[in-house]
């Protein structure tokens, strides 16, 4: 007899009533490639709140995914299954840092990456005998399949594909050490071309926390991928998430534009080396702030826009700073502007440190992590009050993303690429940032 899984993708509860473009949803690959390794006597669906309230539904099983931000509205979601009597499966990051919370809202949990233990909570499930904790391996992503493309939404603007894990970084705020390992694990080039090749969406976006990984052998894998991408026809415009030595090669960034390539995001930071410091970014401090302005200047070169992460609220950090913080932002080579305030997530070290600290505002938890989306400010600040950096970054807000700087920034992007499909994309996501920014802004004042 035909059993049925249905895999719940949560929304945001937090994004609830904010005008929030298509382009920043992007599909659930997790679910994604459960859905690949489930028996094929099972009937599969995913349910996506990115497009739809999620409505009951008879299963068998039930699994979840979740983030901290939007891991409340799993539990909602579990408890109502389980209250009939379905058993339900909750992974994902924050069930892996907060084993304990999640078990009182899941009949079990996958810890770490739970492709490599979905083989034994089917089997048991099927025997009658699931635990209560299923702890993953770090997958060897020789073996990585495809996920089920055919289960996602079909109004997705961007496919999305893998093609790396891991990170030996270690950033003080930064969770995907602890989730994903130290080893920077690697997808073999023709498996991605593979799978790319089956995405119809004309828009990519390489998910990887770090696309060019940390070496010469990194570098040339990227070259390979890329070079992959252009000889197999693959016409793809595409973005990706990268370390500062994105731009270290110029061989990378030539085949990274040849194959289409508009946007890569740098998680900058700080434009301080002090502030580096704080959080432990050792990659930019090995190059240096200084070589901040050059790094822009070569991307962009190759007609690719920067998309630069700032993090607001440090230790160090003060209103005069943050002030400081936001002209850089606004005189630098940056292309599309992402400010955040510094946000204690769990699993982190930044998070252990504030707990011990007693330095958390919010801790009436599971309840509150709904506040933990690097929307406001969850922690007293060490320089300043909470309500000084809520009115900094409110003001940074209105600074960078009126109507006119990021047409300033659009034009600046035009003339620094010389590519209006480049621009329009620097533009669009800067709109899309100006969106969310000013949506949170008005919530959190009502």
């Amino acid at each position: 007899m035909t059993k049925k899984l249905l895999l719940i993708n949560p929304v945001n509860t937090s994004r609830i009533g904010l005008t929030v473009n298509p382009s920043s949803r992007f599909q659930p690959l997790g679910l994604g490639i459960i859905a690949a390794l489930t028996p094929h006597n099972w009937q599969v669906e995913i349910v996506d709140e990115n497009f739809a309230p999620f409505k009951f539904q008879e299963a068998d099983l039930v699994g979840l995914t979740a983030f901290t931000a939007n891991v409340c509205r799993a539990y909602e979601i579990s408890s109502l299954y389980r209250k009939k009597g379905i058993p339900t499966v909750l992974g994902g990051i924050h069930a892996s840092m907060c084993p304990e919370e999640a078990l009182q809202y899941a009949d079990a949990i996958a810890i770490g990456e739970a492709e490599s233990v979905w083989a034994n909570v089917i089997s048991d499930f099927e025997a009658g005998k699931m635990q209560e904790i299923y702890k993953g391996d770090w997958l060897d992503l020789q073996e990585m399949p495809q996920p089920r493309r055919d289960l996602f939404h079909p109004n997705y603007m961007f496919g999305s594909v893998q093609t790396s894990r891991g990170c030996p970084m270690n950033c003080e705020f930064c969770s995907v050490t602890v989730f994903n390992g130290h080893k920077y694990r690697k997808r073999p080039v023709d498996a991605v071309l593979d799978e790319l090749q089956t995405i119809p969406q004309k828009m990519v976006f390489f998910v990887d926390d770090n696309i060019i990984g940390f070496g010469k052998e990194d570098e040339e894998r990227v070259i390979a991928l890329f070079k992959g991408m252009i000889k197999r026809g693959i016409k793809k415009d595409w973005f990706c998430q990268a370390s500062i030595n994105f731009a270290n090669n110029d061989e990378v960034l030539e085949y990274a534009a040849k194959s289409g390539c508009r946007i890569v995001f740098l998680g900058l930071e700080a434009e301080k080396t002090d502030a580096l410091e704080e959080v432990n970014k050792r990659m930019n401090l090995k190059i240096g702030v200084d070589a901040y302005e050059e790094t822009f200047r070569r991307i962009n070169r190759h007609g690719i826009a920067v998309l630069g992460a700032f993090i607001y609220g440090m230790d160090r950090d003060t209103p005069e700073k943050l002030h400081q913080r936001t002209n850089y932002i606004l005189k630098s080579g940056i292309d599309v502007m992402q400010i955040t305030y510094l946000t204690p997530l769990p699993g982190t070290k930044t998070f252990n440190k504030l707990k011990d600290e007693g330095r958390l505002l919010y801790t009436n938890f599971p309840s509150d992590w709904i506040h933990y989306d690097m929307t406001e400010v969850t922690y007293k600040p060490l320089s300043m009050s909470p309500e000084e950096l809520t009115k900094a970054m409110q003001e940074s807000t209105q600074q960078l993303y009126s109507h006119w700087t990021i047409r300033r920034k659009f034009m600046k992007t035009l003339r620094a690429t010389k590519s209006f499909t480049t621009a329009m994309w620097a533009y669009s996501s800067n709109k899309n940032y100006r969106n969310v920014a000013f949506g949170r802004e008005n919530r959190h004042k009502n």
